[in-house]
């Protein structure tokens, strides 16, 4: 009788689950940067009220001014960025999906940076963008630890 009470109370004594721990080493160093570069996106539109001239780049799209389509389109994707790194460090539930979303996101935007952009500005050259070899690993990494990411009992 006591070792079943004793069993059952054992039980509330799992040690936590980290899921973090599932991420290789250079994704969490990437969560780092991406929380940064979120962090430094918004802080830009509080700038860009004092200062004529913020430069932003991203994917191939840069911008001088924060409030222009251009520049706020960069904003939201470094701040997208932000926001699935923030997800994945703090091991959120929903995490992997956001990554998953953001690299997807992210390579078609490469693309369209590649072989859209070129033709629109006039110089027609084009130019291979290295993020996007680094966008697909990050994403064939999320879909190989979705499951145990998803199936994991946190306290």
């Amino acid at each position: 009788m006591d070792q079943e009470l004793e069993s059952q109370f054992n039980e509330f004594e799992k040690p936590p689950v980290i899921r973090r721990k599932l991420l290789p080493w250079w994704i969490k160093t990437f969560c780092w940067i991406f929380m940064l570069l979120g962090i430094c996106a918004i802080s830009s539109l509080i700038g860009n009220l004092f200062m004529s001239n913020i430069d932003l780049s991203l994917y191939g799209f840069s911008s001088n001014n924060a409030y222009t389509g251009t520049g706020l389109f960069i904003i939201a994707i470094a701040a997208f960025k932000g926001f699935a790194a923030y997800s994945l460090w703090f091991e959120k539930p929903n995490a992997i999906s956001i990554g998953k979303i953001d690299a997807i996101c992210g390579v078609v935007i490469c693309i369209a940076s590649m072989f859209i952009l070129p033709f629109t500005t006039g110089d027609g050259h084009i130019q291979i963008r290295i993020e996007i070899f680094l966008l697909i690993p990050y994403y064939l990494k999320l879909n190989k630890i979705e499951y145990e990411w998803d199936n994991l009992e946190t306290i």
